[in-house]
């Protein structure tokens, strides 16, 4: 928005002063308590109110300077909503002391953390081998001491990404049943994509009105779900034959894979929007797991195993963040040592092995990297 000409309100009662004063032929009294001071004070605060909501108005009228429920509105004048929040999910165990007699964890049924802030509900899943869709929940046979279950978040968004154990208190009694917990960290659940993404993404949205385009197949797969991205392979079956007519989308939940609900969701938005006469193929990546191991010496006045910990979190990081294009990708190996010596603290970097050896990583457009194990000594 270009820079307006604005006024404070001392500056709005000196130019009605002096402009008085300039039409009048006498000098005119605007000392503290005069009637025409009053006045000019008054007419001051009237306009910077007005003031006021001419810059709210002019805001409001522009996707770049709205925000929250103002850019919704925005939107929501050529048919386009920010994608919602997701809700975390993950495998929760529920056990018991005396697996005598068979139970059953119903569907609905609630696991939360010890305080009940965040509480997980259990939901139907036909991919779990437990779960009987007779009985509407999960089988725990006699002489079984624990099942894992398919639960879900009752709120969407990152309240659901809770740490290695903390879904340890049942929120349902249910007979058979005597403890829960979730054997690994959930971080599934993503908030309502933001002001900012949505922005990016309504631009990509106008710039696929076309429908046939490649903008429109981006789009298409963006608008699937929160941090889902794709990359197109033009003019190429999966296989990376050539074929005219035909494009590969390779699309990442942003995990580095795809499920089979997703791949399906993003077939059905490409079909809505692919050109005439072509054919298409979507495919979910294959990870790469890339192993790496180092040994970093630490200076004086740190600790080793924290400075460790800090140089593993960013080399994974930095390994997850690897975008592949329909070129594929690099990971080259000198990078490692780069990512370990931006931690505070590490003044040398040595035994640098990469998937067990001393060269850069290539991968294809099928592919992903992602991080396996990660050994810093």
């Amino acid at each position: 928005m270009a820079n307006l000409n604005t006024q404070s309100f001392s500056s709005l009662v000196s130019n009605f002063a002096t402009a008085v004063q300039g039409a009048a032929a006498s000098l005119v009294d605007f000392t503290v308590g005069a009637v025409l001071l009053a006045i000019d004070e008054a007419t001051a605060g009237v306009a910077l109110w007005l003031q006021g909501l001419i810059l709210q108005v002019a805001a409001l009228t522009r996707a770049a300077t709205s925000n929250g429920p103002d850019l919704d509105s925005w939107f929501a004048q050529f048919g386009f909503a920010r994608l919602p929040a997701i809700a975390a999910t993950t495998q929760e165990s529920f056990g018991r002391f005396t697996p005598t007699n068979q139970a059953l964890i119903s569907v609905g049924a609630i696991a939360q953390t010890a305080d009940g802030t965040v509480q997980f509900t259990a939901i139907a899943d036909t991919t779990n081998a437990a779960y009987s869709a007779a009985q509407n929940g999960y089988v725990l046979p006699a002489g079984q001491a624990s099942v894992n279950v398919t639960v879900q978040c009752s709120t969407p968004g990152t309240a659901g990404n809770v740490s290695l154990g903390a879904l340890n208190t049942l929120g349902t009694a249910i007979s058979g049943v005597d403890y829960v917990s979730n054997a690994a960290a959930v971080t599934n659940g993503a908030a309502a994509e933001s002001d900012a993404a949505a922005r990016a993404r309504f631009v990509l949205f106008i710039a696929s009105l076309d429908a046939g385009t490649l903008q429109a197949v981006y789009n298409a797969i963006a608008s699937v779900q929160i941090g889902m991205t794709g990359i197109i392979a033009e003019n190429r079956q999966y296989n990376g034959q050539s074929q005219n007519g035909y494009f590969t989308a390779i699309i990442n939940d942003g995990n580095g894979t795809a499920t089979s609900t997703e791949i399906a969701n993003a077939s059905k938005a490409i079909e809505a929007v692919r050109p005439l006469c072509s054919t298409y193929g979507v495919h979910a990546p294959n990870q790469l797991n890339v192993t790496i191991s180092l040994t970093i010496t630490t200076a004086s006045g740190f600790v080793h195993s924290t400075v460790a910990a800090l140089v593993q979190a960013a080399i994974s990081a930095y390994v997850n963040s690897i975008a592949t294009t329909s070129d594929g990708a690099t990971l080259p190996y000198s990078n490692i040592a780069t990512q370990a010596y931006g931690v505070a603290g590490v003044t040398n970097v040595t035994g640098v092995l990469v998937n067990g050896g001393t060269a850069d990583l290539s991968i294809t457009f099928q592919q992903s990297f992602r991080a396996g194990a990660i050994t810093v000594s």
